[in-house]
């Protein structure tokens, strides 16, 4: 059986509210991390691809028609070319980068491109028109995700104080990876309606401690989650191109990585993000590895609370996460973020020089998913 290798991945910056990034379409952005990520790899000609699959968590309006095809089609690809889309919301594109391994492994195809895309201000939360089932209402399946994190919060005794010492580290180790060009292999500049050149990530600022310990609860009254310590509503792509590693080999390519192990698990959906821990340890179990055998960690940052209960509940190495900051302080464009993080992960495993290397997140509706990738 063929193994999957991951040649190179890019990701767009991620932009944020009143950011330069609006007013760009979803297929647009995603478009162009495809032509740049195949203009840098031009071993491997835009008709070897054999398959796009797009990981949106609300492919509707401008991210719906079949997005999949859609963003090869801008994206130089030629019209014999396939594409589909999966919606495991949060996981969408970690999923996509499944399900393109899954069919290299088995096969079906020698080379596909995962690709992420969410564009939060053209397509809300939930889409234009949810309709919630009447029985599943009832259970609060349909919980906001700030309260999920309200309930780990109040599981594991996270004080706010940690909270916000949580997201200010995130804050502070983006800014300093920025500064550090450490982010410059992963970046892909953006052409935003030929107005403005995107080249940097939006989110990650100075902390104002003042200003963070001044807001009110975003979620629960009396709660201990602010905007301060979640994610911020973004907008961003990415894109994970893959072979065989027979295809890489027959054609002098270098893999930069392979997928050792993918996982998905389910948890209760009031708190959906302990995912990770289950998911985590299903992965594991697969490439038959301890969890200390894990050098390098992506874990997304939903919320402060909800990374923090992961970490401590699993008995994570802190040191071993995030080395370049998180979603609290890049932003977490939903359908992006999968192949964000698996983006960052090979980019931080290749500055630590470390081997074994995990992506995990939590998703919406109680879900869990987890990826262990080893640097070659």
């Amino acid at each position: 059986m063929s193994k999957s290798v991951i040649i190179d991945a890019g990701r767009s910056p991620v932009g944020i509210k009143n950011g330069q990034m609006i007013g760009i379409r979803p297929e647009d952005l995603a478009a162009q991390i495809v032509t740049k990520l195949l203009e840098r790899n031009n071993s491997i000609s835009a008709d070897m691809i054999e398959d796009v699959v797009v990981g949106c968590a609300f492919p509707e309006g401008p991210q719906g028609m079949n997005i999949g095809k859609t963003v090869g089609i801008l994206g130089g690809l030629p019209e014999a070319s396939t594409g589909k889309v999966v919606n495991r919301f949060c996981g969408s594109s970690m999923d996509a980068i499944h399900q393109v391994s899954a069919a290299i492994e088995c096969g079906d195809i020698d080379v596909g491109l995962a690709v992420g895309v969410e564009d939060m201000f053209s397509v809300p939360m939930g889409g234009f028109a949810p309709d919630f089932h009447p029985e599943l209402a009832e259970q609060e399946y349909y919980i906001g995700m700030g309260e999920t994190a309200e309930n780990l919060a109040n599981d594991l005794n996270i004080s706010r104080e940690d909270q916000e010492e949580f997201a200010i580290a995130s804050h502070e180790k983006a800014l300093k990876a920025s500064a550090d060009g450490k982010f410059d292999q992963e970046l892909i500049p953006i052409n935003v309606n030929d107005e403005v050149t995107v080249k940097n990530d939006e989110g990650p600022r100075e902390p104002d401690v003042e200003k963070i310990k001044s807001l009110s609860p975003a979620f629960v009254e009396g709660g201990t989650v602010t905007a301060a310590t979640s994610s911020p509503i973004s907008i961003g792509a990415a894109a994970v191109l893959m072979t065989s590693d027979t295809f890489a080999k027959d054609n002098n390519l270098k893999p930069r990585s392979e997928i050792t192990a993918r996982a998905v698990a389910g948890v209760h959906w009031n708190r959906m993000g302990m995912g990770p821990l289950p998911a985590t340890k299903k992965a594991l179990a697969k490439a038959g590895l301890k969890m200390n055998a894990v050098e390098t960690i992506e874990l997304n940052e939903a919320f402060a609370a909800q990374a923090l209960y992961v970490i401590r509940e699993g008995d994570w190495d802190q040191n071993k996460i995030n080395h370049n900051g998180g979603a609290i302080a890049l932003g977490h464009p939903l359908g992006c973020s999968g192949a964000r993080i698996i983006t960052t992960l090979i980019n931080v495993m290749e500055q630590q020089n470390t081997n074994v290397g995990l992506a995990t997140m939590c998703i919406g509706g109680g879900q869990g998913i987890a990826t262990i990738i080893k640097r070659l």
